[in-house]
């Protein structure tokens, strides 16, 4: 299988592309000023007590306070609670976590009034981003995740993935692992760390510990609560850390900050694979290159297409997901009714797992099959789903069809489902359903050009529009941008986009920084 990881990087978004033979299967999007990733952590202030719920409210710097359940707090929350007095206590010299008492578990059905007060400093970890109404899901049991392993202070146990199957490979990791780890240091072991060597292993063991010291250096140097203590690493290096695979044949990114940090990455965590991260410097927008405008406006709303005319119907609630599939206009195989229906379901149920991985949907899902009479059918449909769900990393749980046809799926849910707003505004009348001519456009075009150029004094710029419009402008010997070049001058360059409508344009700088020529006024008279 090919497998392809396309980063575009613009001013004020990350977007992140997994293909798999050619195919969108996983899609990220984060704004640049984004924070409250999982993953982070916080010196925290405890602002509200709930016995009822045996919870409380954690101010972190959030919109809305975040949860922290008793559960959450972990069986170690008292040892953390004295060494951080004891860092605290210290603003020069670090108490290291070696010669830190270990105290008394937690008992699991304890109360969360005789363990936290209102005021209270708290060090917690962001579990859940803030969801809809809620607020962000915290837990006090830190965990620092690597490529191999997950470090988490304050535990003894060294767990082993229980995917690694050989017995004597788990042995061998388990005593590496206690071999090398520091005292008063848990770690869970990673799949990816089957056949490691020591020196390996080692090296983001040290990476890790360096990560938790950095954090409590922080923290013994807060005079403010909330206080950031460790921000999770960048979407793209997050989600290669997650995904990374020797057998990836390419990794694109077009920004040059950004490709130096993934290549830095993936040199660390597998040096002969270094090369395979690229930077792209073609003129067409990278993800019109690989194929991921079209795949990604053809992938999301309301409605999904996948074979010969069925589709899919998918529906967000505050609950759950609703899917329902229709046959759609198809001609009925020649075997039958059932023979169709089957061929239908199958092919939902290879679109759907591509669906719940590209939208990240979470929680529950719930599928309107087409109904079947014959039980072998719905047992082969049920097999087809567990097996094209087994790539995909989010923990899930499938139940077979029920006699009315409907099949749930739980899904891990972390972060909101991504949404892709497919349907476009039309950039000229803004929703009001009045234009100007669409043959005046290239003169509004030319308008802006020379007030670019003679007025504002941008003489090398990048116009971006509609693939058909820049045919237009590009057809031809003495073609319209010839013209326009021969005018304004020769560093006007036309690029097609994908993403535009068709009579919206964009202007971009030498540095592909965004220039602002858009008038509404000018454009509703």
């Amino acid at each position: 299988m090919n497998s392809e990881v396309i980063i575009d990087v613009q001013p004020k978004e990350i977007s992140i592309a997994l293909l798999e033979d050619k195919d969108l299967v996983e899609y990220q999007n984060e704004k640049r000023e984004a924070s409250f990733s999982v993953g982070n952590i916080y010196l925290g202030k405890v602002r509200k007590l709930m016995p009822g719920l045996n919870a409380c409210f954690v101010d972190v710097g959030s919109e809305r306070d975040a949860f922290l359940h008793y559960l959450d707090l972990g069986t170690q929350f008292s040892s953390y609670e004295k060494y951080l007095k004891q860092v605290q206590s210290d603003r020069k010299r670090l108490f290291p976590i070696s010669k830190a008492t270990r105290l008394p578990d937690l008992p699991k059905e304890g109360s969360v009034q005789t363990i936290l007060k209102q005021g209270q400093e708290i060090l917690v970890q962001v579990v859940k981003e803030p969801i809809s109404t809620k607020g962000p899901r915290l837990t006090c049991d830190l965990s620092f995740a690597g490529r191999y392993m997950v470090l988490m202070p304050f535990q003894e146990k060294v767990s082993v993935s229980s995917k690694i199957k050989k017995g004597e490979e788990r042995t061998r990791l388990k005593q590496l692992i206690q071999s090398i780890k520091p005292a008063n240091f848990g770690v869970i072991v990673r799949t990816s760390a089957e056949g490691k060597r020591v020196a390996e292993l080692d090296a983001e063991m040290k990476v890790l510990v360096k990560r938790w010291e950095d954090t409590i250096t922080k923290v013994q140097k807060a005079t403010t609560t909330p206080q950031l203590a460790f921000e999770e690493t960048g979407r793209a290096v997050a989600m290669l850390r997650d995904l990374f695979d020797p057998t990836y044949d390419g990794i694109y990114v077009n920004d040059t900050e950004i490709f130096q940090q993934v290549k830095d990455y993936v040199g660390l965590i597998a040096p002969d694979k270094k090369d395979i991260v690229k930077q792209y410097t073609g003129t067409v927008p990278i993800f019109d290159n690989f194929n991921v405008t079209k795949q990604l406006k053809s992938s999301f709303g309301r409605t999904v297409n996948y074979k010969r005319g069925a589709y899919l119907i998918i529906q967000h609630t505050e609950a759950m997901h609703v899917v329902d599939v229709n046959s759609g206009n198809r001609t009925r195989a020649e075997n039958g009714q059932e023979a169709n229906a089957l061929e239908v379901n199958l092919g939902a149920a290879d679109e759907l797992a591509r669906q719940l991985r590209l939208r990240d949907m979470g929680g529950i899902i719930v599928v309107d099959f087409i109904d079947m009479n014959l039980a072998e059918d719905r047992q082969m449909l049920y097999e087809r789903m567990c097996k094209n769900m087994q790539k995909d990393r989010a923990r899930h749980n499938i139940l077979p069809l029920s006699k009315f046809g409907l099949m749930q799926i739980t899904r891990q849910r972390v972060r909101p489902a991504m949404d892709v707003n497919v349907e476009e505004t039309c950039p000229t009348c803004f929703g009001k359903g009045k234009i100007k001519s669409s043959i005046l456009f290239t003169d509004q075009l030319e308008s802006k050009i020379d007030r670019l150029v003679n007025k504002i004094g941008i003489t090398s710029f990048s116009l971006h529009v509609h693939p058909y419009v820049a045919a237009y402008i590009n057809q031809g010997v003495i073609s319209l941008k010839r013209r326009w070049q021969m005018k304004y001058g020769w560093g006007i360059r036309i690029i097609p986009s994908q993403k535009l409508a068709f009579l919206q344009y964009e202007f971009y700088d030498k540095d592909r920084q965004f220039i602002d020529m858009q008038e509404e006024i000018e454009t509703n008279e």
